[in-house]
């Protein structure tokens, strides 16, 4: 990860309304950030998905902030520990 780049280790869990809809893709476009997926399930009425999210500490923020305001939980597991 480059200096001055933040990254946090989150799960996101998207209900039903959201589980067709490219919520993933427009936090990318809207905010320059890059999901990097661990882990990712879906069924018919939930999908979640464990994820690196890495950008500009300030921007990944704001992504995070907005993916619960589109009604996606947001559970953070930590930051990112690059060795």
């Amino acid at each position: 990860m480059l200096a001055g780049m933040a990254g946090v280790r989150v799960r996101l869990t998207f209900p039903e309304h959201l589980i067709t809809e490219p919520v993933v893709g427009r936090m990318m476009r809207g905010f320059d950030v890059l999901p990097n997926i661990r882990r990712a399930t879906i069924t018919d009425a939930v999908g979640w998905m464990v994820c690196e999210i890495s950008g500009e500490p300030t921007t990944v923020e704001a992504a995070l902030t907005w993916l619960a305001g589109e009604g996606v939980q947001v559970d953070r597991l930590g930051d990112v520990v690059e060795s």
